[in-house]
């Protein structure tokens, strides 16, 4: 009888620890079938080529980030196709929470400090809830500390900043494709002349193939819609990037061509004066390295 009695016992908690199992998704509200799938790795890092990516970094997680870009190519031989001439941008950029993002940069263009915040909003995700895209806020302010070209006149302190919205929407469409979509608008506190405009609103494309396991091919285009009767002081182009990102470990380094000399969104979006068509190319490269705290 104890021996038919600790079985029974037995069987009675193998029974009720079966039936745990089984419930434990009806009993979160979900069956074993209707999980979700989040999308991760849409690109390799925050940034395509110049723009941010929808990309941020994780909790407690620093990306030091190193954009050098060098002269144009067609300067020619004297100037070693653009090789003796350099132009570099440093940031440091802090994952807060895995949905928000701060960073701050000082650049050579104009020798402008930035500082920006980046939001997750939506995430690409499958299964039982689906979520077609990732979307993204970013917000930047840059202020220019470049001497004034005439020291006898007097400029409104606030006249150096210029703001910076972004709405970055991205799908990853498999493990080789991931496109986004950067609608965006500038605001400059002071431009050239009356006849240059103060804001500027433009779509942003960019786009990752993967090529192999560790290098991809990057390409972004800004379209900037100009007013009917366009009298800027200076001509300027859409920019357009071309680059390729190698993964090596501990960073990801990327190959860059671009028209733009500058590298945050207020400079090579808005003034960029060389064409690809006349050769004003020029050649860089990003690094990125990645701490955690």
């Amino acid at each position: 009888m104890k021996s038919y009695f600790i079985l029974l016992a037995f069987l009675m908690l193998c029974g009720t620890r079966l039936y745990s199992q089984d419930d434990l998704f009806d009993m979160l509200g979900e069956s074993a079938e209707d999980t979700i799938s989040y999308s991760s790795a849409t690109f390799k890092a925050t940034r395509i080529i110049n723009g941010h990516s929808i990309e941020r970094m994780p909790e407690k997680q620093l990306d030091f980030r190193i954009h050098h870009r060098f002269g144009r190519l067609n300067s020619g031989a004297y100037e070693f196709w653009g090789l003796d001439q350099a132009n570099i941008h440093l940031s440091f950029e802090y994952g807060i929470k895995d949905w928000i993002m701060l960073g701050v940069g000082r650049g050579t263009y104009e020798k402008t400090f930035d500082s920006f915040a980046k939001f997750s909003i939506l995430r690409q995700m499958s299964g039982a809830r689906v979520m077609p895209v990732s979307l993204s806020y970013f917000v930047s302010a840059d202020l220019k500390s470049i001497k004034w070209p005439d020291p006898e006149r007097v400029y409104p302190s606030f006249s150096r900043f210029s703001y910076v919205h972004q709405i970055l929407i991205a799908r990853k469409f498999n493990e080789k494709i991931s496109l986004q979509l950067s609608p965006t608008f500038i605001h400059r506190n002071l431009v050239a002349t009356e006849l240059d405009p103060n804001d500027k609103i433009a779509l942003g494309a960019g786009g990752r193939m993967k090529l192999t396991k560790r290098i991809s091919l990057n390409a972004e285009y800004f379209y900037v819609f100009n007013p009917p009767n366009d009298y800027q002081s200076n001509q300027v182009y859409n920019p357009l990037s071309i680059g390729f990102d190698i993964e090596t470990g501990g960073h990801v380094f990327s190959l860059v061509f671009t028209n733009s000399l500058a590298m945050i969104e207020k400079g090579f979006i808005t003034e960029t004066t060389g064409q690809w068509g006349k050769g004003d190319i020029h050649f860089g490269f990003n690094i990125s390295r990645v701490f955690a705290l």
